[in-house]
């Protein structure tokens, strides 16, 4: 009878330990998986975007405010485990920003039809959301007109400057962002005329993107 007992309770103990390893090792690659799960924004991206831009230029002080849109293209790195992600971005935009102004029987207009940057960025991210700082290059382009009596005077001039701004990102797709342009747009000087000056430009917009 006692070797019955012995038998039964060794049966029962191996059986014990064979499930429970089983079920150890069933819950293994759960963890594992969930371990793994975290977004990882390492790659190439490309999309679209619009969004409304404030200007204004110093040599004559003017306001120039509408509709912006356009699109970027760039590429982010992200390391195993770190929630920093470099990266380097350009884009362009085309603007319908422009202002005219006219006193008497003289007419000045100035406006932006188009500005683009090449930036670098530096986010953190929470998994997919991401938050970023950005800065680099940036270019715009100027045409200036004035009309009046016995003249005509016209510039268009395309120059270099800086961005600086920041952002919020969500993965796949949306984004919403702040940037500042500063460029040194010079043109024509005149006796009766002045059209150098600095172009100061506040731009906020929400893009799309597209990531490989």
């Amino acid at each position: 009878m006692k070797r019955i007992l012995l038998a039964i309770v060794t049966v029962t103990a191996l059986t014990s330990d064979s499930a429970l390893a089983a079920d150890l090792t069933a819950r293994m690659p759960v963890k594992a998986g969930l371990v793994n799960a975290a977004y990882n924004w390492t790659g190439t991206y490309m999309g679209l975007n619009i969004g409304g831009a404030f200007g204004n230029f110093n040599g004559l002080s003017r306001n120039l405010t509408d509709v912006t849109g356009g699109g970027q293209i760039g590429y982010s790195w992200q390391a195993g485990g770190s929630p920093w992600v470099f990266g380097l971005e350009a884009d362009i935009s085309g603007s319908g920003q422009s202002r005219t102004e006219r006193v008497l029987a003289a007419s000045t207009n100035e406006s932006l039809p188009y500005f683009g940057t090449a930036r670098g960025r530096l986010g953190y991210a929470f998994d997919r959301a991401m938050i970023y700082a950005t800065g680099g290059l940036a270019y715009q382009n100027l045409k200036v007109d004035a009309m009046s009596p016995g003249f005509v005077v016209s510039s268009n001039s395309t120059n270099v400057g800086y961005a600086i701004g920041g952002g919020g990102e969500w993965a796949l797709w949306d984004r919403c962002e702040y940037v500042y342009l500063n460029t040194d747009n010079t043109g024509v000087t005149r006796p009766v005329a002045n059209f150098a000056g600095r172009v100061a430009n506040n731009v906020v917009r929400s893009g799309l993107n597209y990531h490989f």
